[in-house]
């Protein structure tokens, strides 16, 4: 029989070759468009996710699936643009349908471990990419996304240990060149830290993020002029990007360039109002160069926006105190305090304040909490010395002064005051040894002495030290 003979039963009743109206000739007809509709339709998707259309990318993704439903691929699609739209649970379900469809598909199953993972599904996530590497275990992305869970859980020795591992067999993994920095700067090794930043924008050299980290880095070294720099760069890359400027202004007002450091802090504000340190910085600035009105309001819109912000109460207060306006000072420091209760410097403000408005006891007290929180600090048992001497507790102040001197014995102010202490306490030969050690240090103290004590050239004991 020819290959182009037919039976007719091979036919339908009445049909022939050219007049195939049946089922089967439908099915052969619709088959390639319906191929042509999927891949334009797939074609679409990339597009989209390419612009980072997620939303559009989704709705375009649904209806691929409706014409390939047993498409692993389709799924895995629908996954990462979920993903992106930080819908983790329904990510994680589109990979586990389309590991249903295909369940050995490593990069498959990688996607869903970074899934599990952005749900804080940290070990079984860990889990995954372990068992990745079972079955393939050169997968660098398995390897780097083990590193990335373990960094996360602040495990930072064992992630730059897979990190290495994986520069020792690509030098120009990029990626764990942007992990090596940030763990290193965890790790407070920011030499390490800057040249893993190094490499990588080498690599890299048009990551904003990665510049700007940079420069944190340098800015916490002190290097400001590279830090600014590296913010610049950034904002190079990338203009609209207010943290980039509120740390270029705070490495400028650090750099004593405070008028540009304003004008940083305001560019950030015209991106996002509602920046509270940016506010509270640049009332700092303002306070700095002495425009205390001007810094006044810009504290004043920092507690506006966030009432339990302490720093800014204290900011004010400190303007006001300045301006002589003690009740408002008093009040801002009182506020602050509430908020802040372990804060010595607050305390110490406060007691400055209370002792300039003549509240002697009341001032004692901050002296007091300034010495219990930050018991090193000898100008605070100077003051706190100072302040009892004046109400008459002669033992007590003695006691601070000598605490005072155990902290900085080069300080003529203390021996000085000692030495009123003692002579008050008729102790004239002590007195007289700690009156020499605040003369050798600072001889215009003499002249105070003498203008203080002006009896004391008549005393015997004195009048040697004083021609002296």
């Amino acid at each position: 029989m020819s290959i182009l003979d037919f039976d007719d039963d091979e036919f339908p009743e009445g049909g022939s070759p050219d007049d195939m109206s049946g089922a089967n000739k439908g099915e052969f007809r619709n088959e390639e468009p319906e191929r042509s509709g999927a891949d334009a339709l797939e074609e679409q998707v990339n597009f989209q996710c390419d612009r980072e259309n997620y939303g559009d990318a989704l709705r375009l993704v649904q209806r691929l699936l409706e014409l390939t439903p047993y498409s692993a691929e389709s799924w895995q699609k629908q996954g990462l643009i979920l993903s992106n739209l930080s819908r983790h649970e329904e990510a994680l379900a589109s990979f586990e349908r389309a590991l249903d469809l295909n369940p050995l598909d490593t990069d498959l199953m990688i996607n869903r471990g970074i899934c599990l993972d952005d749900l804080g599904r940290h070990s079984e996530a860990l889990g995954v990419f372990d068992r990745v590497l079972e079955l393939e275990p050169s997968n660098t992305d398995a390897l780097f996304n083990k590193g990335v869970v373990i960094e996360k859980s602040g495990d930072f020795k064992d992630a730059v240990a897979i990190f290495e591992s994986i520069l020792e067999s690509q030098k120009d993994h990029a990626d764990s060149w942007y992990e090596l920095g940030y763990c290193y700067d965890y790790m407070d090794q920011p030499e390490k830290s800057l040249a893993a930043y190094d490499e990588y924008t080498r690599l890299e050299p048009y990551n904003h993020n990665a510049w700007y980290n940079r420069g944190i880095v340098l800015s916490r070294v002190l290097r400001y002029v590279q830090a600014i720099e590296s913010y610049n760069i950034a904002l190079a890359i990338h203009d609209q990007f207010p943290a980039a400027r509120y740390n270029l202004g705070n490495a400028l007002a650090n750099m004593g360039r405070l008028q540009e450091a304003i004008e940083c802090y305001n560019r950030t504000l015209e991106l996002d109002s509602g920046d509270v340190p940016a506010w509270h910085n640049m009332g700092n600035a303002y306070e700095e160069l002495g425009s205390l009105d001007e810094a006044v309001r810009c504290f004043t819109q920092a507690i506006r926006l966030d009432q339990s912000h302490y720093e800014s109460f204290f900011g004010r207060g400190s303007c006001h105190d300045v301006m002589e306006e003690p009740r408002k000072a008093l009040a801002d420091y009182n506020k602050a305090l509430a908020l802040c209760k372990n804060y010595p410097e607050l305390w110490y403000a406060k007691a400055d304040l209370l002792y300039n408005m003549g509240r002697l006891r009341d001032s004692l007290i901050c002296y007091r909490m300034v010495t219990k929180l930050d018991p090193a600090q000898h100008e605070a048992w100077l003051d706190y010395g100072e302040t009892l001497l004046e109400l008459g507790y002669l033992r007590q102040a003695l006691k601070a002064f000598d605490t005072s001197l155990t902290l900085n014995d080069s300080c003529a102010e203390t021996y000085y005051w000692r030495t009123k202490a003692l002579l008050m306490m008729n102790r004239t030969n002590e007195a007289m040894e700690s009156l020499k050690h605040s003369f050798r240090l600072d001889p215009m103290k003499r002249k105070e002495f003498e203008e203080e004590f002006s009896g004391a050239r008549t005393l015997h004991e004195f009048s040697s030290l004083l021609q002296n």
